[in-house]
């Protein structure tokens, strides 16, 4: 194998020369002469010696703790990127990458490290030990991760990652766009880590494949569009999911909705009404879904069609399913309808759409009106009125030539609920109407609302000040599901204190 151990199992001191006894295997570790000369190091770096006595083995502690901190905002001098490309290019002329790939993570990043300080070592490279550290976790980010991206994937506080360009990295935090000094090597680096993203899930993104959405293991959902579509270089985008799942209680903590409203989603929820959750880009829809799903009984068959899977169910049966886009020869692909008419022979007792964008749309009504009860899907729309508009038109795209008026019969006997969420202005996400769909008047979809959200102004900060107000409805439309689950004496208790605290406002 590779790297620095000695006969017992345990690491010598970090300056023992390439071939000895303990250091690394000849091999594998680049000569003198092999390895390029480094630039002298410039500002930013300090005077301390990259050399200390205990090999660099006494900075561990220091170098875990720093690599939990967000280093977004930092910005390197070009002098850095020199030397850590030059470094990086010595490593891989060192190392053997098949026997690399056999180890762990973990036993792979302390023998690229052991490594790194030994070719830091033999050029007599001066800088300071936390310098060291930071650029040795950046090579190991590099070799065994997703490079610059490391840092900003283990804050649990970003929302979204935009990476335009190998020089120009954005961060969407509490709501706000914030630009980073995140930057890559150049564009065929940036390039690379696309490609390593989506040839997990087999996909693949080049020249002749330019556009691609994919996941990472943890759910978080990506899109990567590279040149020649893309002018500037390739363009990432990635919506991070947090490590620790929302529930509808953190949404009441975050004022996104009232502990009465919470408490009417989770008897929709629970009483197998059809939900459409609504909203625009960045709103939370898919949050939310995952909250709701949350009180899915566990001995239901849940199936979930996405288009990258990114639901994270906790409950025991479910079967994820996702779209595969077509191979270069333009065949091969499974599209959002093909899952859903599936879904219909799979004995499922409801399904999941990630996002209703197309005809798909008719496949999930007839679904929720053929005994499929407690089906959900998301779609994009700015109010639920809106969002019925948009379920016309997706069905209208698919070519079914249905007079109007049938379409609307159909979305009217198939969904119960349309859920809209918002991100305000100032960066807050709000679940804005908890609205029913009640019946037809004549051509007309008739709707009412059990609550709204209330913008009041905005305080010195330019914080939205608003409120969630019930309309006073006593007995929605979904009662008579609500009794059937014996659920109508908290729905009941849920009304009447939401009546209660617009009282009292």
């Amino acid at each position: 194998m590779f790297g620095k151990r000695t006969d017992d199992g345990r690491k010598p001191p970090g300056n023992i020369p390439a071939g000895q006894p303990g250091g690394v295997p000849a091999a594998l570790a680049a000569p003198p002469s092999a390895i390029p000369d480094l630039p002298l190091p410039g500002s930013g770096f300090g005077t301390q010696s990259a050399r200390p006595a205990d090999g660099g083995q006494g900075a561990v502690a220091a170098a875990e703790a720093k690599r939990a901190e967000p280093r977004a905002s930092s910005r390197k001098s070009e002098n850095y990127y020199d030397i850590k490309s030059t470094i990086f290019n010595a490593l891989i002329d060192a190392i053997d990458l098949t026997q690399l790939g056999q180890l762990d993570r973990d036993a792979a990043r302390d023998e690229i490290r052991d490594i790194v300080n030994e070719i830091i070592t033999l050029k007599d490279v001066v800088m300071s030990i936390a310098e060291q550290e930071e650029l040795l976790e950046d090579i190991c980010n590099d070799v065994l991760g997703y490079g610059p991206l490391e840092p900003l994937l283990a804050r649990d506080d970003i929302a979204d990652i935009m990476v335009n360009g190998a020089g120009t990295t954005f961060i969407e935090v509490a709501g706000k766009m914030q630009k980073t000094g995140v930057r890559f090597r150049d564009n065929a680096q940036l390039l690379n880590i696309c490609q390593r993203i989506v040839s997990q899930i087999g996909r693949r993104v080049d020249e002749a494949s330019p556009i691609c959405d994919a996941r990472l293991m943890d759910g978080s959902r990506v899109n990567v569009i590279v040149p020649p579509l893309a002018i500037d270089g390739p363009t990432l985008t990635i919506r991070k999911f947090k490590k620790d799942r929302l529930k509808l209680p953190d949404l009441v903590r975050f004022s996104s909705i009232t502990p009465e409203g919470a408490t009417i989603l989770e008897i929709i929820g629970r009483v197998r009404c059809n939900v459409l959750i609504s909203g625009g880009t960045g709103s939370g829809k898919t949050t939310l879904l995952n909250c709701l799903t949350g009180y899915i009984d566990h001995d239901e068959r849940v199936i979930t069609c996405e288009d990258a899977a990114e639901l994270q169910l906790q409950q025991p049966h479910v079967v994820r399913l996702e779209t595969r886009p077509p191979n270069l020869e333009g065949e091969g692909e499974i599209t959002m309808r093909d899952l859903v008419k599936n879904c219909l022979r799979m004995r499922p007792e409801r399904i999941i759409v990630g996002e209703v964008r197309g005809p798909e749309a008719f496949d999930l009504l007839q679904a929720m009106n053929t005994g499929h009860d407690g089906s959900m899907g998301t779609l994009h729309a700015n109010s639920p009125r809106e969002a019925i508009s948009r379920l016309e038109s997706m069905i209208t795209m698919g070519g079914f030539s249905l007079p109007s008026k049938t379409i609307k019969e159909m979305i009217c006997g198939s969904i119960d609920v349309i859920v809209q969420a918002a991100r305000l202005r100032d960066g807050s996400r709000r679940i804005t109407h908890i609205t029913e769909v009640v019946g037809m008047e004549g051509d007309v979809i008739i709707t009412q609302d059990l609550f709204v959200y209330e913008i009041v102004g905005e305080d010195a900060n330019g914080k939205i000040i608003g409120r969630h107000r019930s309309t006073g409805i006593a007995r929605p439309h979904f009662w008579d599901r609500a009794r059937y689950y014996n659920e109508e004496r908290r729905l009941a208790e849920a009304l009447e204190k939401a009546e209660q605290r617009n009282d009292g406002e």
